[in-house]
C-alpha cells in the first residue's frame, strides 16, 4: 500500500513535470498561427468574391429586366 501510493505520487508530479514540458512546446509553437493566417485570407477573399458576385447580380439582374421589358 506504500509502495502504491509513492508510485501514484510521483507519477502525479512526473505528469505535472510533464504538462509544464508539453504547454512550454505549445506556447512555442508557430504552426497553429500560420494556418489560422491563411484561414483570415481565405475569408478574407470570400468576403471580396460575395461583395463582386452580388454586385454583377444586381446590374445582370437589370439588364435582363430592360431586355424582357424591351421585348415586351
Amino acid at each position: 500500500m506504500v509502495r502504491q501510493r509513492a508510485l501514484l505520487q510521483f507519477s502525479v508530479a512526473t505528469g505535472v513535470v510533464n504538462m509544464k514540458m508539453l504547454f512550454a512546446q505549445f506556447a512555442k509553437d508557430e504552426s497553429g498561427a500560420t494556418a489560422i493566417e491563411y484561414g483570415l485570407i481565405a475569408a478574407g477573399n470570400s468576403v471580396a468574391i460575395i461583395t463582386v458576385v452580388q454586385g454583377l447580380g444586381t446590374s445582370l439582374n437589370n439588364t435582363f429586366g430592360s431586355v424582357k421589358n424591351a421585348l415586351n
